[in-house]
Order: C-alpha cells, then structure tokens, then sequence
C-alpha cells in the first residue's frame, strides 16, 4: 500500500512538473543560430522550459511579428527592428535589453582568395562579386551599406554587391565561391573552415551591433518569455554566447 502510495505521489509530481514546464518560441537572427541551439538544453536543464526556434533575418521576423505570427520572444541582430516593434505596441513592458554585441568583417575564400586587406580594395578589379546582406530587411545589410557610405565607397562597389536574404546566405555564398568576398558577423565567419577574416571592421570605427531581445505583448507563455529573456543575460548563458565569438553587451 505505502508503495503505491509513493507512485502515485512520485507520478503526481512529473505530471505537476511537465504541466509547469513551458515551450517559448523565439524568433532568432540568423546569425545566433549555432548558439542558441547549444543553449537550449543548458536552459531546459536549468528551468524545465523547452525552446523552439525560428531563425531568420531580423526584418524578416520582425515583419512576421506584426503580421500575427506566434512568437513569444524577440532576439534581433539590431535595434531597429526592435524599436519598430515596441513603437507598435508589440513588445511586453519592462522586458526589453541588450544582451549581446558583434563585430563586422569580410571574408574571402580560405583557399587563395581576392587580395582584399582593406575596405578599399573591394573596390578594385580583382573582387568582382561582393556578397552582402539585403540593406532593407537584413541587419549586416543595412550595417554594411552604412559603412561603406560613411567611408565613401558605396558608390564604388554598389554594382557588384550581390543582396542576400540573411547573413548565413552571404557566408554560403562566398563558401561556395559565388562571391569573391562578403561581410558577415566576426561570429558567422569564425564557424567556418572555408573562408577567413579579410578585414575586420574595428570596434569603434564601425556599427555598433547590439542584440536586444524582448518578450512579446501577445506570448502564450509571458511569464517563461521574460524569463528567457532575463536567462539571456546570465553568465551561464553568456559564456555559451563568448564561446561563439560573441562580445559582452556595455
């Protein structure tokens, strides 16, 4: 009797725990992909909580966002799809922070390559094809052109940019030998034995790239959204991030 008694004890106490246990879907930039997915056990094992991705170009999905798509938590590759969505009243208050921070670069094959050592040279003959992230939706676009306006070389190379839909497809292509060079995050090309860092973009010269993340206004799970979002910020989960070439958000 007192063992069946503590069975049904023992399975009332899984029941309680998986009824407790939630599942956050998080709208992801592409380019945190490799480390969200190492993440997610460390945050289950740690909360219960299970994670589902959806990973894309950050205009992408703050554009899914808005349109109604199911998401309970935002993590965007810049501040201004974020800011869209707060301005539309879209994001849970008091849940919005920055958690992470990236640097530009651009890669060329590993083997061989375009002789790029500067910005300037990817204006010269030798880089025909230059891969870069559609300015309009895809953050390392939109950081790209901005740069390369400021430094006066828009200009110069517009006609041989070739716009992708999201980071991880510029770093493909130039993979693949499509594209002479590219600009991707210090973090995409550092998972990657097929291409190097030509050119990195200084911290202080270039964008600042800054993560933020928030909970969504219209999650189906508030509470384990804001508590992923503050997850995000622990040093167990930043050491997972600085492993993958992450910096610190200031």
């Amino acid at each position: 009797m007192n063992s069946l008694r503590i069975l049904s004890l023992a399975a009332a106490t899984l029941l309680a725990l998986a009824a407790s246990a939630a599942e956050v879907t998080v709208f992801a930039a592409a380019s945190l992909s490799d480390a969200l997915k190492e993440l997610a056990p460390v945050y289950t094992k740690a909360t219960g909580d299970t994670l589902r991705f959806n990973f894309g170009a950050s205009g992408a999905l703050a554009r899914q966002i808005k349109e109604g798509a199911p998401a309970d938590v935002i993590l965007s590759a810049d501040e201004l799809r974020v800011d869209q969505l707060e301005k539309a009243g879209l994001l849970a208050a008091g849940t919005r922070r920055t958690v992470l921070a990236n640097l530009l670069v651009v890669v060329v094959s590993a083997e061989g390559g375009a002789p790029v050592t500067a910005l300037a040279d990817l204006a010269k003959a030798d880089v025909k094809r230059l891969a870069i992230g559609e300015p309009a939706t895809v953050p390392v676009g939109t950081y790209t052109k901005e740069h390369l306006q400021k430094l006066g070389l828009w200009a110069q190379v517009i006609g041989k940019c070739v716009p992708l839909d999201n980071v991880r497809a510029v770093l493909a292509a130039v993979e693949a030998g499509n594209a002479d060079a590219g600009f991707v995050y210090r973090t995409d090309a550092l998972i990657s034995k097929k291409v190097r860092i030509a050119v990195t973009v200084a911290l202080g010269e270039g964008p600042r790239i800054t993560y933020p993340a928030a909970a969504l206004r219209d999650a189906k799970e508030p509470a384990a959204a804001a508590k992923f979002v503050g997850f995000l910020a622990a040093p167990e989960a930043q050491a997972v991030f600085v492993k993958h070439g992450f910096l610190a958000a200031e």
